[in-house]
């Protein structure tokens, strides 16, 4: 249950910040459901092994480069969800930054984790 519910703030994260984030468009909100989604995959499956073949960077640049791993998240959720579109690279990188705090905002809603 604490996973759907996950998925669905994060929805709600996504519509909000398509609303005011001039780069970023959602058709709807069965969309931003389906974008959650393959957010949760991408950041599941894909994410550790970028962040694993990407490590002396992170290293050198002190963990920032996570911060383009998870624009590179994005913008792989951009091309996945046909209803979903992100208009460059600092777009998606503000998206993600304003996403995680939405995130961590909402789930702190949640009391548990």
């Amino acid at each position: 249950m604490s996973f759907i519910l996950r998925i669905l703030l994060t929805a709600l994260a996504v519509v909000i910040l398509a609303k005011f984030l001039p780069g970023v468009e959602v058709a709807g909100y069965l969309t931003a459901i389906i974008v959650a989604l393959v957010l949760a995959i991408l950041n599941l499956l894909v994410k550790p092994l970028l962040v694993i073949l990407t490590l002396p960077v992170t290293i050198l640049t002190l963990g920032l480069f996570l911060l383009v791993i998870n624009a590179i998240i994005i913008l792989l959720a951009d091309a996945f969800v046909s209803g979903f579109g992100v208009s460059g690279f600092f777009i998606a990188l503000l998206f993600s930054l304003l996403l995680s705090l939405f995130q961590s905002l909402l789930f702190s809603l949640l009391g548990k984790d």
